[in-house]
């Protein structure tokens, strides 16, 4: 008689970011393989499935919030993952979308973002000099913010992003139950 093996739950999001940490979970190569019998991907943009099917172990964030669906989104691993990782830079400090933060002196400083973006900028070709408004775009944050500063993050992984072996590192730790074997500075980043 063979055991069954029950699989641990993974979720992953990329909020505001490049997808980088995504590419890098992709590159722990063929060790997907091995991955892949001992979890089961939920909620991620590698599988298409946009909402929760069941409680997760684990969840990965890439990217910070600059936008009202980001912050929602962050909060939807938090109340559905046992454990969440902020992956790569963006998720742990804010990444190259915070640069927006230290340019912005006014005092409505997204109307000075968006001018740079869609009327000053000598790149742009907006002959109407209208900045999109569709109700279907999310709401612009008045700043980005790193994940741990909008939820409790369990544990963070460095990086521009983390490369696959410590991405591998990290999942095969906490999915045995041995993270505290990980090197701090792998996983915590404060």
């Amino acid at each position: 008689m063979t055991e069954v093996v029950q699989k641990k739950r993974i979720a992953t999001a990329s909020l505001a970011g490049c997808f980088g940490c995504h590419m890098s979970i992709l590159d722990i190569d063929e060790r997907i393989l091995e991955l892949i019998k001992v979890v089961e991907f939920d909620r991620s943009p590698l599988n298409d499935l946009k909402k929760f099917t069941k409680r997760c172990d684990v969840g990965l964030i890439e990217g910070g919030c600059c936008n009202e669906e980001n912050v929602h989104v962050l909060q939807e691993f938090r109340q559905n993952c046992d454990v969440l990782i902020a992956v790569g830079q963006c998720a742990i400090m804010g990444g190259l979308p915070v640069m927006r933060n230290s340019i912005m002196h006014s005092d409505d400083p997204l109307k000075e973002c968006f001018d740079e973006a869609y009327i000053s900028s000598p790149y742009i070709q907006n002959l109407n000099h209208q900045i999109p408004n569709d109700p279907a775009l999310p709401l612009i944050l008045d700043s980005v913010y790193s994940c741990v500063e909008v939820v409790k993050i369990d544990y963070q992984i460095p990086g521009c992003p983390p490369n696959g072996d410590m991405l591998w590192s990290t999942l095969t730790a906490l999915l045995n139950g041995t993270p505290e074997s990980l090197p701090r500075e792998l996983i915590k980043y404060d």
